[in-house]
C-alpha cells in the first residue's frame, strides 16, 4: 500500500521576478470606456463605449458590411421570429431601403409574425392562454393568407409571394409599411422563407396543402443558394434564428461551393440572446475564418450595429 506524502511549505526565495514593463497586457487605459454627457448624440455614445473584444468586434463587422456595399456584394439578414417580435423591423426596413441589406431570409414562425403585423397590427399569441384549450394557432385570417401565398409562390418562391400579397392589397394589409418581406418585395430585394412542416401553426389547419408550401420553400431555398454564391466579399448575419436558419445556411453554402464558388473571405456573425450550438458551428466557426459572435439582446443590439454600420458609412 502506497504511503502519503509529507509536504514543507515550500521556499519561495528564489522566485524570478520580473518588471510590469516587460509583461503584455491586455486592457490599456485608452481602452477604457468614456462617460458620455446626459445630452450627447448617439454618435457621442458609441464613441464613448469601451474598447473590448465584443465593441471592437461589433465595430469590425459594421466595418465589413461597409466593405460589402462598396464592393456591391450581398449583406444577408437571416432573422428568427423573436426579431419581429422585438419590433425590430422597422429597423431592417431601414437598412434595406439605405441599400445596406440586399437579401433576407426567415423561417415560418417569422413570416408569420411579419404578415400578421402587416393586416393586423397585432401578433404574438400567449399559447399558456390557448394551448390547453386546442385554440392555440386556430385563427382564420393567417393560414389563409400564407395559404395563397404558398399557391403564389410555387413558381416565384414563398418570400417573394408574400411579399407581393401584402403589397398588391393595402386595404387588407394597412400596415404593410411595417412588413420587411413586404419592403423586400417594394425595393427588389431577395427574400426567402424557410419552412419546416409542422413547426408553424399554419400546418394544423386542414387548407394547408405541402405541395404548395413544398415547393414554394424550395425554390427559395435554390434562390439563396444562388444569393450565397455571389457572396465571395459578402456578409451574412444569423439573427436570432437558433437552429432553421443556420441548418439552411450551411447547405446554401455547400451548394454553392460545390459549384464553384470562392467564399474564403465571407464575413459571418451570429447575434442571439443565448448562443446555440449551430449558429455557432454552421454560422460563425465551419464556413470562414472572419466569423463574429455576440450576446445580447436584439432590441439593443441591432439598433446599435445599424449606428455604427451608418456612422462609418457616414465616415466614407
Amino acid at each position: 500500500m502506497r504511503q502519503p506524502k509529507t509536504y514543507k511549505p515550500i521556499d519561495l526565495s528564489a522566485l524570478e521576478v520580473f518588471s510590469i514593463a516587460d509583461r503584455t497586457h491586455k486592457v490599456h487605459l485608452d481602452a477604457l470606456a468614456r462617460p458620455a454627457p446626459a445630452d450627447a448624440s448617439v454618435a457621442d455614445f458609441v464613441a464613448s463605449l469601451p474598447r473590448t473584444p465584443v465593441t471592437e468586434g461589433l465595430r469590425r463587422l459594421a466595418s465589413a458590411v461597409v466593405r460589402a456595399v462598396d464592393a456591391d456584394a450581398p449583406v444577408v439578414v437571416a432573422f428568427g421570429g423573436h426579431v419581429v417580435k422585438c419590433g425590430l423591423g422597422p429597423v431592417l426596413i431601414d437598412l434595406m431601403e439605405r441599400g445596406v441589406v440586399t437579401a433576407v431570409a426567415t423561417h415560418g414562425a417569422g413570416a408569420i409574425h411579419d404578415l400578421e403585423l402587416a393586416f393586423h397590427g397585432e401578433t404574438s399569441e400567449d399559447p399558456a392562454q390557448t394551448l390547453r384549450e386546442g385554440r392555440f394557432g386556430m385563427v382564420e385570417e393567417t393560414p389563409a393568407y400564407l395559404n395563397d401565398a404558398a399557391r403564389l409562390g410555387r413558381h416565384r418562391g414563398l418570400g417573394q409571394a408574400i411579399g407581393d400579397l401584402m403589397n398588391d392589397d393595402p386595404e387588407e394589409f394597412p400596415h404593410a409599411d411595417r412588413s420587411i418581406l413586404a419592403a423586400a418585395g417594394r425595393l427588389g430585394c431577395t427574400a426567402t422563407v424557410h419552412v419546416a412542416i409542422g413547426t408553424d401553426t399554419v400546418h394544423m389547419h386542414p387548407e394547408a396543402q405541402g405541395a404548395d408550401i413544398g415547393q414554394a420553400t424550395l425554390l427559395d431555398f435554390r434562390k439563396l443558394c444562388a444569393v450565397v454564391a455571389d457572396m465571395a466579399e459578402g456578409v451574412w448575419i444569423n439573427l436570432g434564428s437558433a437552429v432553421i436558419l443556420p441548418e439552411v445556411f450551411m447547405k446554401a453554402y455547400t451548394v454553392a461551393v460545390n459549384l464553384g464558388a470562392n467564399l474564403e473571405r465571407l464575413v459571418t456573425a451570429n447575434l442571439d440572446q443565448i448562443q446555440h450550438y449551430r449558429p455557432q458551428e454552421n454560422v460563425v466557426r465551419r464556413p470562414t475564418d472572419r466569423g463574429y459572435a455576440f450576446t445580447g439582446h436584439h432590441e439593443i443590439m441591432l439598433p446599435l450595429l445599424r449606428h455604427l454600420i451608418l456612422e462609418e458609412l457616414r465616415e466614407e
